[in-house]
């Protein structure tokens, strides 16, 4: 049964668990697989193959990360929930040759869409990153 407190639960251990990259085994079963689908400013994927692409990917790319959840509301219909979720977050960037990593901070504005999943626990079914407002002295993607 999807509550508001279990759905906060799971909204934090995702960004605990991006914050310190952790193996694909360890997110995966926050996520449902064949309807899954995940909007990105530069991509948008599906189901588990596409997003260990994506997330092989960026933590490739990104480091030092720093997510903080500044709200987590969701509207819980029955087995299903749409949340409305804004997270500041913070990471660094080096593209080569530059001589510096560049530090971007900004607020992601987002729209989930959790169900029930297997275990008795929110999953996510849709993720869509609504848009991204950057902090003054902020890098940008």
């Amino acid at each position: 049964m999807l509550t508001q407190e279990s759905i906060s639960e799971m909204v934090a251990d995702w960004y605990r668990k991006l914050d310190v990259h952790v193996p694909m085994v360890e997110v995966l079963p926050l996520l449902a697989d064949k309807e899954l689908e995940m909007v990105f400013p530069e991509a948008t994927i599906y189901g588990h193959a596409g997003f260990e692409g994506w997330f092989q990917r960026v933590i490739r790319i990104f480091f030092d990360e720093v997510h903080t959840v500044k709200k987590a509301d969701a509207t819980i219909n029955g087995d299903t929930a749409t949340v409305d979720v804004i997270v500041q977050w913070e990471a660094s960037v080096w593209n080569a040759p530059e001589a510096k990593s560049k530090r971007i901070v900004a607020d992601a504005l987002q729209t989930w869409e959790v169900k029930t999943g297997p275990a008795g626990t929110p999953i996510i079914t849709k993720y869509v990153v609504d848009g991204l407002e950057y902090h003054e002295g902020s890098a940008t993607l």
